[in-house]
């Protein structure tokens, strides 16, 4: 939904004022809304005649190594992966065309959309794929989630990827751009994407790609690249009309404020942040226990008051927006009801129990959401403090068990899967939490896939019964867009594009 970036702006202010605390029936809103409109007068803004999009100039386009937001989202328009992602986090075919997993041998093979030509004019081929995947498997952006994968092999317009485990689910994972073998050391690779890069006189812009099988169908044939260092750079461009778009994490830890005439839209994410549980603590080893901290967290109102709105209150390790999503598994949170849970958890004669909440001390979103979480839960004998920690500190600590409780994040596959954070060992579980049946219906959620849906309200009832963690939210990426000159913008989190044949673009001349 399209929402407008002043009251966001007054948000922030007034967060940054007071914290999550309930405002004074006497909030200064209404004297902000006046300062805002009266001293922030701008004259009438200059005509916009092109389209543009921050970049930054002579780093690296290459859509499996670069972790800028801003470059991610420019080589959204120059390339495709086998799959996209929906609205409900469903994979879609894009440059795969057939697919089909053989469970006994454990491979998936997909075979390509057939004339699917590069930027340059050449055919993807089976070789690329098979190119890109394999550094996929080794870069930090990809890595993780093809852990399971243990060869790639191109053959005759197919594909075949080889598994150590079941992965059912590989699909959700393969939304990975693919670039033109031989061309990954350029800054710019090659792609198969809507548009392509070029440079004319020192000049960066972006030109319709007439390879692509929609071409006549796009909405610009030209997109201007403005050079933008950094987010603040980015921010002030846009702010000032200098670019039009803008994705950014508005609660990231490097979080600036919003100004400018314009418009966001919130996109789902898969990133989870969620309460860590020391499991070897003896207070926190009683399963009866974590349950009731998990009741007694007001999610909706972490969300609203602590990261402004950006991100959808969850239960379940897996975000509201999936299809999958199961709300009836949901219990409506309620202080009286999260009280007799922890009166009976704790017993009636119990010595008072204090527990600390562990946060990354360089994210203030994080800080006021576990200050907010550590309010909710203390009550009747739990006092819950927040220490706040730089972040080597706090790495290390969860690496030592050395912790109650801790306010984490990390970002999960579009399968939901979080062998990570409950599976025996897992690379996450710092709470050192094992449980043989949780072991099992992890595994057999990506295995499982004629009966998904089952499987995975199997393993939530399981991880709502055990609470191993407490999962609060799934965070939501924001696009910008100047006022007025996009409609049909539908983003989500690996596609701010989506359904670009279908945008209109309004300019002024």
């Amino acid at each position: 939904m399209k929402k407008r970036l002043l009251p966001l702006l007054l948000a922030a202010l007034l967060l940054a004022l007071t914290g999550c605390e309930d405002l004074d029936s006497t909030d200064p809103l209404d004297e902000l809304s006046q300062f805002y409109r009266q001293e922030n007068e701008q004259p009438e803004p200059e005509p916009l005649t092109a389209f543009t999009l921050p970049y930054v100039s002579g780093e690296t386009l290459d859509p499996l190594t670069t972790t800028d937001l801003v470059q991610q989202t420019v080589g959204q328009l120059l390339y495709e992966g086998l799959f996209t992602l929906d609205e409900e986090f469903r994979p879609e075919p894009v440059l795969a065309d057939t697919y089909t997993y053989d469970d006994d041998a454990r491979t998936w093979t997909i075979t390509l959309r057939s004339g699917v030509m590069f930027s340059d004019g050449s055919a993807l081929t089976a070789q690329d794929v098979a190119a890109s995947l394999n550094r996929a498997r080794t870069s930090p952006r990809y890595g993780e989630r093809l852990r399971c994968v243990t060869s790639v092999a191109a053959w005759d317009g197919t594909v075949v990827i080889s598994l150590s485990e079941d992965a059912a689910t590989l699909p959700s994972r393969l939304d990975i751009p693919i670039v033109k073998s031989g061309t990954e050391t350029y800054t710019v690779p090659t792609g198969t994407g809507p548009y392509m890069f070029c440079k004319d006189n020192g000049v960066a812009y972006l030109s319709a790609n007439t390879y692509w099988r929609q071409s006549t169908a796009l909405p610009l044939q030209r997109i201007e690249l403005l050079h933008c260092k950094d987010r603040d750079s980015a921010l002030y461009a846009f702010s000032s009309r200098e670019i039009q778009l803008l994705a950014l994490d508005l609660t990231a830890a490097s979080g600036t404020g919003v100004s400018g005439s314009g418009d966001y839209t919130d996109a789902p994410t898969a990133v989870m942040q969620f309460i860590g549980v020391n499991t070897r603590r003896e207070a926190l080893a009683d399963p009866a226990l974590r349950r009731a901290l998990s009741a007694g967290i007001d999610r909706a109102g972490v969300v609203s008051s602590c990261l402004l709105g950006h991100g959808l209150a969850a239960q379940l390790p897996a975000s509201p927006a999936a299809n999958l999503y199961d709300a009836s598994l949901e219990t409506a949170y309620s202080a009286a009801n999260y009280r007799q849970l922890l009166s009976a958890a704790l017993g009636e004669d119990a010595a008072p129990l204090s527990l600390t909440l562990l946060v990354n001390q360089e994210n203030s979103f994080k800080v006021s959401a576990a200050q907010e979480v550590a309010y909710n839960l203390s009550a009747d004998g739990l006092t819950v403090t927040v220490e706040a920690l730089p972040w080597e500190q706090f790495l290390q600590r969860l690496t030592d068990g050395e912790f109650d409780l801790y306010y984490g994040e990390c970002r999960l596959t579009a399968d939901w899967d979080v062998s990570a954070l409950a599976k025996t060992n897992g690379t996450l579980n710092y709470g050192g939490y094992s449980s043989e049946r949780t072991d099992a219906l992890l595994a057999a959620a990506l295995s499982n896939t004629t009966q998904r849906s089952e499987a995975l309200t199997a393993l939530w009832r399981d991880l709502l019964d055990n609470a191993p963690f407490l999962p609060v939210c799934f965070k939501a990426t924001s696009v910008l867009v100047t006022e007025g000159v996009v409609e049909g913008l539908a983003p989500t989190e690996t596609d701010v594009f989506r359904h670009l044949d279908a945008w209109r673009i309004h300019l002024d001349a």
